[in-house]
C-alpha cells in the first residue's frame, strides 16, 4: 500500500518526531516483511528529516551487512566492535557521537558524515543489527533522537 507521507521540517525536532511516528505506524502496518519495513522506514524518516545518511546493517555471520538505506553509496560489511556501527553492536548500546573524527577507529564510509547516531536493534534478548543515522553536520543527534528513534525501532520490532 502506498503512503502519502506529511512532511513539515519548520517543525521543531519533537514535533516533527511526534508527526512522521503515527505515519510510519501506518506504513507498516500489515506488512511482515522486515526488509520492506526497514526500506519504507528509512525512506519515511530521510524525508522527513534530511538526512546525509539512515540505513540498516543486519548481523549475518559475525558481521554486520548492509540493508536497506537512503543515501550515498555505503561500506557494505562492518566487524564487530569495529567503527561506530560495529561498537554500537558489541555493546548493545546506542551511541551518539558528536564529531565522528574524534571516534576511535571511525570507519569512514563517507568523508561528508560529521556526525552519527547509532541504535541496536535487539530482538528476544540479541542484536540482530542496528539503526545508522549520519549527518554532515557536527553534534546534529541528541537525546531527543534517541529516544524517538527508539520508538521508531519499537514499531519496526513489533
Amino acid at each position: 500500500m502506498a503512503e502519502d507521507l506529511t512532511i513539515d521540517r519548520n517543525a521543531t525536532k519533537t514535533e516533527q518526531y511526534k508527526s512522521i511516528i503515527p505515519q510510519i505506524e501506518a506504513l507498516l502496518h500489515g506488512e511482515d516483511d522486515f526488509v520492506a519495513n526497514m526500506a519504507n522506514v528509512s525512506a519515511a524518516l530521510k524525508e522527513q528529516f534530511n538526512w546525509f545518511w539512515i540505513g540498516f546493517y543486519l548481523v549475518k555471520n559475525e558481521e554486520l551487512v548492509l540493508g536497506p538505506f537512503q543515501g550515498p553509496v555505503a561500506c557494505t560489511r562492518i566487524k564487530k566492535g569495529k567503527g561506530v556501527c560495529g561498537s554500537s553492536w558489541a555493546q548493545s548500546e546506542i551511541l551518539i557521537i558528536p564529531n565522528v573524527d574524534e571516534f576511535p577507529g571511525h570507519i569512514a564510509c563517507a568523508s561528508a558524515s560529521k556526525s552519527e547516531i547509532v541504535l541496536p536493534l535487539i530482538k528476544d534478548g540479541a542484536v540482530i543489527g542496528v539503526l545508522d543515522v549520519d549527518s554532515e553536520y557536527l553534534n546534529h543527534f541528541d537525546e531527543v533522537d534517541s529516544i524517538y528513534l527508539q520508538e521508531v525501532i519499537s514499531i519496526l520490532l513489533k
